[in-house]
């Protein structure tokens, strides 16, 4: 009867030793470096040799094989020798390894077939030595290793069978880990322990040569390599290539590599960070065009792997606040280009609709990013419907139409492939393939925010203090939801999948109006595991598709745990119903406000914001489940009961009041109804009910989300206009809802929705409740500030943010004090200036956009027009530059004027207020600079240099590609 006791030691014992973080405790006591917090974060034999050094590697090895061999040998205690139970151990073992220990278990499983199949074992052994001599391909012979043991097991055990089946759900689960963990082998082996770098070089064989055919990674090859070679799997035409990693000896890809007059090759840079969302990076390292020989090749090689470390790369990459990683190099077949060109797949000027911008010319396509050619200028708009689609363009010249629609087709499927990233595309066409050379995001359009949602959350203008209590309080939860979904897969508490998120990022104001960050939540979405249409559902309204079964039980622990929460809200809400906002709500209701001092407002006001941060994650997961579990059940809207929703209980209580002062006053003057009801008895009772019910409700206000907005208790005059107009009218639309829903009442209010619905009505509530408090002790800190002086106006406090207030009240900022005229009425200006757009757009691309109005400012007669590159508006004295031979003084008081720019003319960009360039396009290399600058840009002013003079006057506006003069020129 040993055997089901086996079973069941072997099933609970085996994980739990897998997951014993031996590796761990040995590297942090011998070299106090923590795994699960460096390189790849696994815990592995590969780490502990990268990180620790031979000696710390060894004992993980040991450690290691110690547990392969001491599953085999408890498995013997119960089970005959070379059983299929011992194989089932191993799988027990390398379960807990992955899940607990976050490593792959190779090291335990070699040991421990040693022990259950030494012949095997040799075998298998003998196979992949040779195999790795000959190939130099470490992913060959480890998925090889994986084929090869199950076939020797069923060759020399043909007839086990569940011995066999056990050998192929080992090799089995070890590939499925092997795809889903990073590998230790693929980090720098040049940053390793000295003693380890030449075993991980030598182990890095298939480093070698590296073609785009492959499943590159970015942070190995770069973006612009791992870009192309994605794009080339998708099927779109690249040309082929090959990358040298940094650390990669470029000789054998030199000899394999035989360029000529006949075939040449290009050189480009593919450094680590370069053409991401944060930095284009644009012109900023070489390439190398027309390498006919091996010698020119590794010439080329040299010179583009030295641009990694030219002052104005390196200049470039502290403006934007990147680290020094390394530069990898991208090889290529050249394309003999008849026509090329670039093409944004949205318009980084206007920023506000779907033009697609492309330039090209004839021949080569650095002609174009260059800036020393004026290329011709198109726009494009693709109009789509269920059965077909077109192109309109905007624009003539020598490139035929039909490539400039392709090129337009291009650059919208890409953009869509991204799920709604606009893309920067380098195209050239030989005369027959449209190429793809380059796609990367287009930064300056980054991130997108969108409308949707948050429009329906935070409605209208919206002030400072409001927005700096509503912000934090709204990421924060969001914030905690999405770190809950994406938790560590391993289970060790670690949201490891939630590394380089910035939730406090997933909300800003434009022009005074809440935005979502729609490229946060859409990396967010992915990493969740749900459809990549995600950010397109929220920028377009694109329809989503399923996702996947992988991606699905990847996230199925911190899904079951969003899951638990959902299923214990109504329990959880309870609790806190009772034991927090009941208590601390009747504790705000018995203060005097009006008496308090200012410090004993501010804890009040940081009572109120505890409570508030749980009353938020209950206003964010309770409309969710509602409308989850509406959405599950099918249950259509008209079937739900909504009275406890503060707004519904409220109108139909006010409804049936209307009701019955209708009968009291059969003839009523629309203007003296409450003077009118004040003259009988059955009026005055009816008035007093009027009363009651704005005690009950003026908590309400026209927007509840924002404390700014007066409540019904302050400002009755909105609800007694409610009253009128309800009297003035027929029978309420609600008492026919009332009817039908009473038919369903006993069946509904016992239904898993209308559960959810009432939980949700309840939280509004107190939510509502909760900022009308936080208001009212705003505004009766306001009134003291009024009376003493500190402020001028009523209404003024929303002006500040909440940290301001927190000072004045703490320290009594003496700096802050002296400018808060002048703050106060500056927020109030830009306030009222947003509060007259009547149309704000509904997406935003990048966090400087352009005002949605842009009122003309024309001041002379004397106007040089060209092409608007980077928008905003400036107004300075000219310099010009004919060459960086003598850079004079350069302020933000200065307009550069030059010739032409390219990546030379970075560091001049950062201190200058503006650009004037004779010749280039919205797509150059000046032009990408200036907009992730935020320079205002004016590109192919013909004769600007010579128009011009030095001291002279201009404002340019870089959105309408304007540049007037003024008659103004002082000599320099």
């Amino acid at each position: 009867m040993f055997e089901p006791w086996g079973v069941l030691v072997i099933l609970i014992v085996c994980p739990l030793l897998g997951g014993l973080p031996l590796i761990a405790w040995i590297t942090y006591a011998l070299k106090r470096k923590q795994l699960s917090e460096v390189g790849t974060r696994n815990i592995s034999v590969s780490a502990a040799f990268y990180h620790g050094g031979k000696f710390v590697g060894i004992l993980a090895v040991l450690s290691e094989a110690f547990k392969g061999v001491a599953a085999v040998l408890l498995t013997r205690i119960f089970f005959p020798d070379g059983s299929s139970w011992e194989l089932i151990a191993l799988i027990a073992l390398v379960i807990g390894r992955y899940w607990i220990g976050r490593g792959a278990g190779t090291t335990n499983v070699v040991w421990g077939f040693v022990v259950h199949d030494p012949l095997v074992a040799i075998f298998v052994s003998f196979f992949a030595g040779i195999s790795f001599t000959i190939l130099q391909s470490k992913q060959v012979v480890k998925f090889g290793v994986l084929l090869l043991f199950p076939l020797f097991v069923a060759l020399l055990h043909i007839s086990d069978i569940p011995r066999i089946l056990a050998a192929v759900a080992l090799a089995g689960l070890m590939g499925w880990i092997y795809t889903k963990i990073p590998d230790d082998m693929n980090l720098p082996a040049q940053e390793a322990q000295t003693e380890s770098q030449a075993m991980l070089e030598f182990l890095r064989g298939d480093r070698v040569m590296v073609s785009l055919d492959e499943e590159l990674d970015a942070a190995i090859v770069g973006e612009k390599a791992a870009t192309l070679s994605q794009i080339k799997r998708w099927g779109y035409p690249v040309p082929k290539g090959w990358v040298l990693a940094p650390i990669d000896d470029p000789q054998l890809l030199t000899e394999f590599l035989q360029p000529s007059e006949l075939s040449p090759l290009v050189v480009r840079s593919s450094a680590i960070g370069e053409d991401s969302e944060q930095a284009s990076a644009a012109g900023q390292y070489e390439t190398v065009l027309n390498v006919t020989s091996p010698q020119a090749l590794q010439s080329a090689i040299t010179q583009v792997q030295a641009s990694y470390n030219h002052p104005s790369a390196v200049q470039y990459r502290r403006d934007r606040g990147l680290n020094d990683t390394a530069m990898a190099v991208l090889i290529q077949q050249q394309v003999q280009s008849v026509y090329s060109g670039v093409a944004f797949s949205r318009d980084p000027i206007t920023q506000q609709n779907d033009a697609i911008i492309i330039e090209a010319l004839s021949g080569n396509p650095t002609q174009v990013v260059s800036g020393k050619v004026t290329p011709e200028q198109y726009r494009a708009f693709i109009l789509e419907t269920e059965n077909s689609s077109s192109v309109q363009l905007e624009g003539q010249g020598r490139v035929p139409q039909a490539l400039i629609k392709q090129v337009a087709y291009l650059a919208y499927r890409l953009e869509k492939r991204y799920h709604g990233t606009p893309q920067d595309i380098e195209w050239s066409y030989d005369g027959q393939t449209l190429w793809v050379l380059q796609s990367r995001p287009i930064t300056t359009l980054l991130p997108i925010w969108t409308r949707k949602i948050a429009a329906e959350v935070i409605p209208g203008v919206i002030h400072p203090l409001t927005w700096s209590i509503n912000r934090p309080l709204t990421c924060g939860v969001w914030g905690e939801l999405f770190t809950l979904v994406l938790g560590d897969a391993f289970g060790n508490g670690k949201a490891e999948r939630a590394l380089g998120l910035d939730f406090a990022e997933t909300a800003t104001l434009h022009y005074s109006r809440a935005y979502f960050n729609a490229s946060l939540l859409g990396n967010i979405f992915i990493r969740m595991g749900l459809p990549p249409e995600s950010l397109e559902f929220l920028t377009r309204g694109a329809k989503l598709s399923k996702p996947s079964w992988e991606s699905t039980w990847k996230n199925l622990p911190g899904l079951g745990k969003l899951l638990r929460r959902e299923l214990s809200l109504e329990k959880d809400f309870k609790r806190d119903y009772h034991k927090r906002f009941i208590p601390g709500l009747s504790q705000l209701a018995q203060e005097d406000i009006e008496n308090l001092e200012p410090s004993k407002l501010l804890t009040r006001i940081d009572f109120i914001l505890e409570l508030l941060h749980r009353g938020t994650y209950y206003s964010i997961l309770a409309p969710l489940s509602a409308a989850l579990r509406q959405g599950i059940f099918r249950v259509k809207d008209g079937q739900i009961d909504n009275s406890l929703t503060p707004e519904v209980a409220a109108l139909r209580s006010l409804s049936a009041l209307a009701t019955d002062a209708k009968e009291v006053l059969l003839e009523f003057e629309p203007q003296q109804v409450f003077e009118q009801l004040k003259q009988t008895p059955q009026g005055q009772k009816i008035l007093r009910e009027f009363d009651e019910l704005l005690q009950d409700y003026g908590y309400l206000s026209e927007v509840g989300t924002d404390i700014s907005v007066s409540t019904w208790r302050e400002n009755p005059q909105m609800i007694k206009q409610m009253f009128v107009q309800l009297m003035q009218g027929n029978e309420p639309q609600s008492g026919a809802k009332d009817a039908i829903n009473s038919i369903f009442d006993g069946k509904r209010k016992r239904s898993f929705v209308q559960r959810r619905v009432d939980i949700k009505g309840r939280v509004t509530e107190v939510y509502s409740r909760l900022l009308a408090e936080l208001r009212w002790s705003f505004v009766a800190l306001e009134k003291i500030w009024l009376k003493s002086g500190l402020l001028n106006k009523t209404g003024d406090i929303f002006f500040l943010n909440f940290d301001e207030v927190r000072r004045l009240v703490v320290s009594g900022d003496s700096r802050l004090i002296e400018q808060l005229d002048k703050l106060v009425e500056l927020r109030r200006s830009q306030f009222l200036q947003d509060s007259q757009i009547i149309q704000v757009p509904l997406l935003v691309y990048g966090n400087t956009p352009p005002h949605p109005l842009a009122p003309s400012a024309l001041y002379s007669d004397q106007i040089l027009q060209g092409i608007g590159a980077s928008h905003g508006q400036a107004e300075g004295r000219v310099k010009v530059l004919r060459n960086l031979q003598d850079v004079p003084e350069i302020d933000r008081d200065t307009i550069l004027v030059v010739p032409y720019t390219d990546s030379g003319w970075a560091p001049l960009l950062l201190r200058a207020g503006g650009l004037i360039a004779e010749v280039g396009g919205r797509l150059s290399h000046g032009a990408i600079v200036a907009r992730e600058y935020g320079i205002p840009a004016v590109m192919d002013v013909r004769g600007a240099t010579w128009l011009l003079q030095d001291g002279q006057r201009v404002r340019i506006d870089g959105s309408r590609g304007i540049v007037e003069l003024s008659n103004d020129l002082r000599p320099e």
